[in-house]
């Protein structure tokens, strides 16, 4: 599944809607009876962070009297929209579910799903029940851009491709960053790119998939998603027979050993916003390692596992026995990378 490129998506068109009202009826609400009307609405202040130096603020916002301190706090913090300061801020829960839950009533009501107004005024009361009684909720893209701008980017990840070659890898970065932006994540495999073990056409070393992602690393950290507080997130993977999986595996551990570094020299690596952290590189990402039956059985085996070069050949030879027990190891240091079983998993 590859995306189109962000933000070039269109509405959709229906050129003959059909009336239709599949299974729309009340579960949860009653006729006339409004879910907000039905609970207690009090005022509460978020804050995330430490009280004597938040990281972020709002006061009196309102909210149901049942929400707990930290769901008031994450969702102001993430969800709200508008500048903080000014009117156009949000200050409700009620906003921000009436801000989503309009626009998808809209939609509906545009292409012809629901039969009458009455059924669309059954699924506005059922959803904003589901939303406010915290029984569903939308993924985050949803809260960031539905209702704020005219083609929302709604999905909350995006599987991407590379080729080997300088465009496909800038193209990728460039995307990635767009998507990012929007507030939603992304995934790619980099064993198409080849590994620093091989020649460019031009003469010269590759760089390798893990000298890219540095880059694309260095990207995402300067977009916050959604134009919030919170981090782009991602997933890179590569296969176990990638000649670089050595260096794939260990590229967090490194990083890992220069965080314990920065903390012994006083730095406050406790906090993600501090400044310290845009040294630390690979972190915008979940690594996972492409696994095979065929490399399982080599390690039930004691063999070898022979990695293969992009541009043909062989590259280096591995103790299977080896590799396994690296991943294991560089997870309990650092928590990356996983593991994917691809033969199980296309099977």
């Amino acid at each position: 599944m590859t995306p189109m490129p962000p933000g070039s998506a269109t509405e959709p068109t229906i050129a003959a809607p059909v009336k239709t009202s599949p299974l729309i009826s009340r579960r949860f609400t009653k006729e006339g009876v409004h879910p907000y009307s039905e609970i207690t609405w009090v005022k509460r202040d978020a804050i995330v962070g430490p009280a004597d130096r938040p990281v972020f603020e709002q006061k009196d916002v309102e909210f149901p009297d049942f929400w707990s301190d930290n769901a008031v706090s994450i969702t102001v913090s993430k969800y709200f929209r508008g500048k903080l300061g000014t009117p156009v801020r949000e200050v409700s829960l009620r906003q921000t579910i009436d801000r989503v839950v309009r626009t998808i009533r809209n939609w509906g009501e545009s292409f012809g799903y629901f039969a009458d107004s009455r059924a669309a005024d059954i699924f506005t009361d059922e959803l904003t029940h589901l939303l406010l009684y915290q029984k569903a909720s939308f993924n985050s893209p949803v809260w960031f851009n539905v209702g704020t701008t005219p083609h929302p980017q709604c999905s909350a990840c995006f599987i991407l491709s590379v080729e080997d070659n300088m465009p496909s890898i800038l193209d990728w970065i460039k995307t990635e960053g767009m998507i990012f932006k929007g507030g939603s994540g992304s995934g790619l495999n980099l064993s198409n790119l080849r590994s620093k073990h091989e020649s460019l056409s031009g003469g010269g070393r590759a760089s390798g998939p893990v000298s890219f992602m540095r880059g694309a690393d260095s990207v995402a950290g300067m977009i916050k998603s959604g134009g919030t507080t919170r981090r782009a997130a991602k997933m890179v993977v590569l296969n176990i027979d990638h000649p670089d999986i050595m260096d794939f595996i260990n590229c967090k551990v490194n990083e890992e050993k220069k965080i314990k570094a920065l903390v012994a020299a006083g730095f406050n690596m406790a906090d993600l916003n501090d400044e310290a952290w845009n040294s630390i590189q690979f972190q915008n990402a979940n690594n996972s390692v492409r696994l095979t039956d065929e490399f399982m059985r080599a390690v039930e085996e004691d063999g070898d596992w022979q990695t293969t070069l992009l541009t043909g050949g062989a590259g280096p030879v591995y103790k299977a026995r080896d590799l396994l027990p690296s991943i294991a190891r560089a997870a309990w240091e650092c928590g990356d990378p996983g593991v994917q079983f691809d033969t199980i998993l296309n099977a």
